[in-house]
């Protein structure tokens, strides 16, 4: 475990299998795919960065590194990935084994290049887009957490402001004489062409033919987007000026609101100003689109918001139109380079399982709370915007390409990314995720986001011994060429080298080198990619025979029915678990009491009974909303956090001894206890009854019980230190034992203490599930993976 991580450390990469089978056969044993989580911008002390271009072999573009071979009396180099020859260029003259260039230094298997020739600074954009269709309250909130991030925006930034309702306000802030709006109306879409000619780009020169900036001149553009330093006046005293959207709403009626038609608005205006330029549509939304394109439901109050039941049953009349809108707005922005950031604040859902296409695909961020007035909200995007070592290091416009050796294939890549549709030798004919393609379109990153790369190994046969010895080396190369958070363009290499193992006695090679956290972490991209796919094919079978309906109900029905059937998550990460066990464990035939793991196999099980529990695979009690959010935020982080959200952390405070690790078993809480856990999107401060009535009697504020203080104190700080170091920022729940929000704590536990078990603790708690504990869930994984 600990060498996984020290590899992480170095290069920002968690393999499953670090030591990797050698056989298309052998990788289906594993039962886990190959892959490989990787953070291409990850912050290193030690980064080097180079100050010229790289070196690119001629015949397959990867980049010189130290596991290629050298010939320096001939001065060539040979590439790892294709083994094509290549002479080094004439500024690599004096190379030789005592006078290496950095990049062939065998600790510098991840560096970075700037090129001098692209060091101009390029600027980036924030455009806000603000929904008005509110209550008073929430408008409050929402303009004084905007009016307090103002003064934080980058100094090289533009900004500009659209607002929305019934109609789709565009401010021309840049026109200081007095307030200036132009306005859409919200039921029609509206096309580039369309705005720009409404805005008056052209008036006094004839239309340009589409190119660069389509012509547009700084002084046009500065009419809507201004310089950060000139900007925080006129939108203060837009945000000051900002009422409620006017139009009335009848007691049986949604508010009217343009969504999608405020984000189409901001896309074209970006595309024409900024197209290829890093810029953020910041999106602000306190309820449902229920006007013009992209609506998820009517105004009418009588129609509820689209279940996970509507939507197995395809009886969501607006999803697969507004799907297919925010499919092509997410082209579009992709194309421009542009991302789509979503702050969705209401009690009721907004949309967000709609706007998922786009946000991942631009690699936006999300964040859901109940209000705007809620500190997950307001904390999250004052992080936004912080600079510095507590920053996020945003950077926009990247391209992500992919090397690696001949026997193996990309099948594709699970994260926020979009395929640029490079076919090459590379391309799997299985796709997973993003697929079919060797490079993909990273419009926004971070420091934290991350990539899940799914390999597929296509050799057949194992090779002979000598080949096998000479060559038993896999080779992988990660190019991430990106605009820096600074604005420069820079590209990041990553090369990394592992061993492949093939035969009868291959078997304890890949258990050394599994990575059970990071498989994990694989497996719930995976299982929530494939529920997802399920969930589209439905859609796609629906609207095939829509137009058949009054003919074959009854058919497309039961077509219906057999395709939601034919994926069951918790069956499929259930028979992977068996295989794997099979496979890997130690034990006599037939016998469960001998079944054991191998300490490198011995927590995955653990994982997998919190992964079928978890909200990424049971929708029950989770809107679709809801759903979109847990996935979205998995696909983007690391192993470590990913494996927080499916096997969330516990530790235990208590005057008998120090802050300790429990077990997230029913079992830990007692009843002079203080639990804290921290399930990633909630950290909850659990205060056990005898604790809780002594802090209700206010016994902490008493000299004489300082000792209480503290230990009422401790998780509170280590709460506050969790919430601190997130993004976005997790919710903070502080119960009590047998209180409401308890259930915060319990739905995360082992139920080895329910309803249905004998014996009850004193000062403990039981569970009121039907769910298996993991000890029955264990006894039952033993005898089938035995037999």
């Amino acid at each position: 475990m600990a060498e996984f991580m020290e590899l992480e450390a170095q290069d920002g990469v968690r393999m499953t299998w670090n030591v990797v089978p050698g056989t298309k056969e052998e990788a289906g044993n594993c039962v886990v795919p190959v892959s490989a989580i990787y953070t291409p911008i990850k912050p290193f002390p030690n980064m080097l960065v180079l100050p010229y271009a790289p070196l690119r072999c001629r015949n397959c573009s990867s980049v010189l590194n130290p596991f290629c071979v050298m010939d320096f009396a001939a001065k060539i180099w040979i590439c790892p990935f294709c083994f094509h020859r290549s002479h080094f260029p004439a500024h690599y003259a004096s190379v030789s084994e005592e006078n290496l260039p950095a990049e062939l230094f065998p600790q510098y298997t991840t560096i970075e290049y700037k090129s001098p020739r692209e060091a101009a600074c390029l600027q980036s954009v924030f455009m806000f887009v603000i929904d008005t269709s509110i209550i008073e309250e929430e408008m409050a909130f929402l303009k004084s957490a905007l009016s307090q991030v103002i003064g934080l925006f980058p100094d090289n930034s533009l900004v500009g402001l659209i607002t929305f309702g019934t109609l789709v306000h565009l401010h021309e802030i840049g026109f200081s004489t007095a307030p200036k709006t132009y306005v859409f109306k919200g039921s029609k879409d509206v096309s580039k062409g369309q705005l720009l000619e409404q805005m008056g780009f052209f008036l006094n020169k004839p239309k340009p033919l589409t190119g660069v900036r389509d012509g547009l001149s700084s002084e046009s553009i500065a009419r809507f987007l201004l310089p950060a330093s000139e900007c925080e006046f006129a939108i203060n005293s837009v945000l000051e000026e900002l009422q409620k959207d006017p139009w009335p709403i009848p007691a049986d009626q949604r508010a009217s609101r343009s969504t999608g038609t405020a984000l189409s608005v901001a896309a074209s205006l970006l595309g024409a100003c900024f197209p290829g330029s890093g810029a953020r549509i910041m999106a602000f939304l306190g309820g449902p689109s229920t006007e013009g394109p992209g609506a998820i439901v009517s105004k009418n109050l009588s129609e509820p918001i689209r279940s996970h039941k509507d939507l197995d049953k395809d009886s969501a009349p607006h999803y697969h139109k507004a799907i297919k809108f925010y499919e092509t707005l997410a082209k579009q922005l992709v194309h421009q380079g542009h991302v789509l950031d979503l702050f969705a604040c209401a009690v009721d859902q907004v949309g967000v399982a709609e706007l998922k296409v786009v946000v991942e695909r631009t690699g936006g961020f999300v964040v859901l709370a109940e209000s705007f007035g809620h500190s997950v909200f307001k904390d999250t995007l004052r992080r936004v915007f912080q600079s510095g070592d507590k920053g996020l290091g945003l950077s926009s416009n990247g391209i992500f390409e992919v090397n690696c050796s001949k026997d193996l294939k990309v099948q594709g890549v699970l994260g926020p990314c979009a395929s640029l549709e490079k076919r090459s030798p590379l391309c799997s004919d299985t796709i997973i995720g993003q697929g079919n393609t060797s490079a993909w379109k990273m419009c926004g990153l971070d420091q934290a986001t991350s990539l899940c790369l799914v390999f597929d190994i296509v050799r057949k046969d194992i090779p002979d011994a000598t080949v096998q010895s000479s060559s038993s080396q896999f080779y992988f190369q990660f190019l991430t060429f990106y605009q820096h958070s600074s604005g420069e363009m820079r590209l990041r290499v990553t090369t990394l080298s592992r061993r492949w193992v093939a035969g009868p006695g291959s078997i304890q090679d890949l258990i050394s080198g599994f990575d059970q956290d990071a498989a994990a972490a694989a497996m719930a991209r995976l299982v929530s990619f494939k529920m997802e796919i399920e969930e589209n094919e439905s859609v796609k079978l629906s609207e095939k025979e829509r137009g058949r309906r009054e003919k074959v109900a009854a058919v497309t029905a039961l077509l219906l029915a057999v395709t939601a059937a034919e994926f069951d998550p918790i069956r499929w990460l259930d028979k992977a678990l068996i295989h794997i066990c099979s496979r890997f464990g130690d034990y006599q035939k037939d016998t469960p009491s001998s079944f054991s793991l191998s300490p490198r196999f011995s927590i995955f099980p653990q994982f997998m009974f919190h992964l079928r529990r978890s909200q990424f695979v049971q929708v029950f009690n989770n809107s679709p909303d809801e759903t979109a959010y847990f996935r979205m935020i998995l696909n983007r982080e690391n192993v470590a956090n990913s494996v927080v959200m499916i096997q969330p952390s516990l530790v235990s405070y208590s005057f008998q001894s120090v802050p300790e690790p429990a077990l997230l078993d029913v079992t830990a809480i007692a009843a002079d206890r203080i639990l804290l856990l921290d399930s990633y999107f909630t950290v909850v401060i659990f205060h056990g009854s005898t604790i809780a009535q002594w802090r209700k009697a206010g016994y902490h504020d008493q000299p004489e019980h300082q000792a209480f203080a503290q230990l009422l104190q401790a998780p509170r700080d280590d709460a506050d230190a969790i919430i601190k170091e997130r993004f976005p920022v997790p919710r903070l729940v502080i119960c009590d034992q047998h209180g409401s929000q308890a259930r915060f704590l319990l739905a995360k536990l082992n139920p080895s203490a329910s309803c249905n078990s004998d014996g009850h603790r004193p000062g403990g708690d039981i569970i009121f599930t039907d769910d298996v504990s993991f000890e029955v869930f264990l006894d039952h994984l033993q005898r089938l993976a035995v037999q």
